[in-house]
């Protein structure tokens, strides 16, 4: 029986004895994945994150000093019952996962989170530029009027 079926969520620690944290969940840990990115140092840098999140769906995180691509997006195997459809033969990564430090209780919040473009501009621009200088690119000249 799961939170979303109309049951009130437990706690970690209220958990009774031979149930699994899993039943309880609305399946976090397969609605998105995170892979730890390089940290930005340079414009080239954060262009390429500019150009994640120019993407639908995807986001980017700091925690503990670590920077991460996150992308929301559901399993094709996790079912309306917030179950795995191919537990049985599901991949490693999620065989070596456990409930000790899962998100069961996390409400998604992040210290540094950029979800658009323009917010990388804002950031890179912020860390980077020298005094008196934009990393932006020049406007151009305005065009000639032709008659």
């Amino acid at each position: 029986m799961s939170a979303s079926l109309g049951h009130k969520k437990i706690h970690r620690h209220e958990l009774p004895e031979g149930e699994v944290l899993c039943e309880h969940c609305t399946a976090k840990c397969c609605r998105y994945f995170a892979m730890v990115i390089d940290t930005p140092e340079t414009v080239a840098d954060f262009d390429y994150i500019r150009w994640y999140l120019l993407h639908d769906k995807a986001t980017v995180f700091k925690e503990d000093g670590d920077w991460y691509l996150l992308v929301h997006t559901v399993c094709e195997h996790l079912q309306p019952d917030h179950r795995c459809g191919i537990y049985d033969t599901r991949p490693q990564i999620c065989r070596d996962y456990t409930t000790k430090d899962c998100e069961y209780e996390d409400d998604w919040t992040y210290d540094f989170y950029l979800e658009t473009a323009n917010q990388v501009l804002e950031y890179t621009e912020a860390v980077l530029q020298k005094k008196g200088q934009s990393i932006r690119s020049p406007k151009p000249p305005l065009l000639s009027i032709v008659s």
